[in-house]
């Protein structure tokens, strides 16, 4: 991996591929590797930045250890563009990468050209979220991820979908308890990011898995539909990780996403 270093922070990436840059954020309580196939795939024809957020896998927390806020998962990504003299980027998250997604576009929509939204969903957190976010944290910080982790995998990755379960698991088991934390408490602070939607000039992409339970396919829908060009994919038999539970239906979705794109120049 590679190593961009700003002020506050030291973010861990991978960067491969040549091309159009495609700037893939990852969930919680993930890392890049949740978008391993995406990575392989295609590095193939662009060039693919998969970073480790803040708290997450080989990034340090930094300076924000008791909550970190979508905005500074965000402008640390605009630091990464930066570094790495990327102007312009199709920009892909899923669940909270997604609400990052959304920051990075309201903060700087034009470092974005094309933008992907994948088991997500755009509105601020509920009285009853934040108190369910702040007590996550609060538990993740005194028992550590495993609990967490054995009890939300079924929902993460469908019951069926057995091939994709060990890697979450292990992901989700590896976090940090106190960078997970701290995304907590600060995703329970979000803003409402549907009138941002309605401002998309671009095409977008809304992807969901069909059994998802924590954004379901009506969360999807209502999305795609606060965006003025956008197209809904929705993967059957996935839950929330379509791209690692059925990464070629998910894979094909996207590449036909990029394909509508014109190339920058």
């Amino acid at each position: 991996m590679h190593v961009t270093r700003t002020p506050d922070a030291e973010i861990h990436y991978v960067d491969k591929g040549e091309g159009p840059a495609l700037l893939l954020v990852h969930g919680h309580p993930f890392d890049h590797t949740m978008w391993q196939p995406q990575i392989d795939r295609f590095s193939r024809t662009h060039r693919v930045i998969a970073p480790d957020l803040r708290g997450y896998g080989a990034t340090p927390l930094g300076a924000h250890p008791d909550s970190t806020g979508l905005g500074v998962f965000a402008e640390d990504l605009v630091a990464l563009l930066d570094d790495l003299r990327v102007e312009r980027c199709v920009l892909a998250g899923l669940s909270m990468g997604g609400q990052i997604a959304m920051e990075l576009y309201r903060r700087h929509p034009g470092r974005i050209r094309g933008l992907v939204l994948a088991d997500t969903f755009p509105a601020a957190e509920t009285d009853e979220g934040k108190a369910a976010r702040n007590a996550m944290a609060d538990r993740l910080l005194a028992e550590g991820m495993r609990g967490y982790a054995d009890e939300v995998l079924d929902l993460m990755v469908a019951p069926y979908n057995t091939h994709a379960a060990p890697h979450v698991h292990r992901m989700m088991r590896s976090t940090d308890p106190v960078g997970a934390a701290a995304a907590l408490r600060g995703r329970a602070e979000r803003p409402d990011y549907r009138e941002t939607l309605t401002t998309v000039p671009f095409p977008a992409l809304v992807v969901v898995g069909r059994d998802d339970t924590y954004t379901p396919v009506s969360d999807a829908e209502e999305m795609c539909a606060l965006l003025p060009h956008a197209t809904l994919a929705v993967i059957e038999r996935a839950a929330h990780l379509p791209n690692l539970e059925r990464p070629e239906e998910f894979d094909a979705a996207l590449e036909s996403y990029l394909g509508s794109l014109v190339r920058p120049r």
